[in-house]
C-alpha cells in the first residue's frame, strides 16, 4: 500500500528524503509596490491590490495591469509550492 503525503510551502527549502517527490507551484502577484514618488524624494503606491492583466497571455498587454497600468513587475510575487512525497 502506497502513503502519500502532501505538503504545501512558501518556501523552497523543504526536502522530501524518501523515494520520489514532485514539486508543483503556482505564482500570483499581488499589491504594486511602484514608488510614484521616487523623484521628489518620497514615497507614495497607488493601492492597487492585485495584478489583472490587460491582454491575453503571450501578447505584450499581458504584462501590464489592468487596475494601474504598471509593469507586472513592480508587484509582489507570492510564490505557493506543494512538494508531494510518495512512499511505500
Amino acid at each position: 500500500m502506497k502513503k502519500r503525503q502532501i505538503v504545501v510551502r512558501r518556501d523552497r527549502s523543504g526536502r522530501c528524503s524518501d523515494t520520489s517527490a514532485s514539486t508543483y507551484g503556482s505564482v500570483r502577484y499581488r499589491e504594486c509596490q511602484k514608488n510614484h514618488a521616487a523623484n521628489m524624494g518620497g514615497h507614495a503606491v497607488d493601492g492597487c491590490r492585485e495584478f489583472m492583466a490587460s491582454g491575453v497571455e503571450g501578447t505584450a498587454a499581458a504584462f501590464t495591469c489592468a487596475a494601474c497600468g504598471c509593469h507586472r513587475n513592480f508587484h509582489r510575487r507570492e510564490v505557493d509550492t506543494e512538494v508531494v512525497c510518495d512512499s511505500s
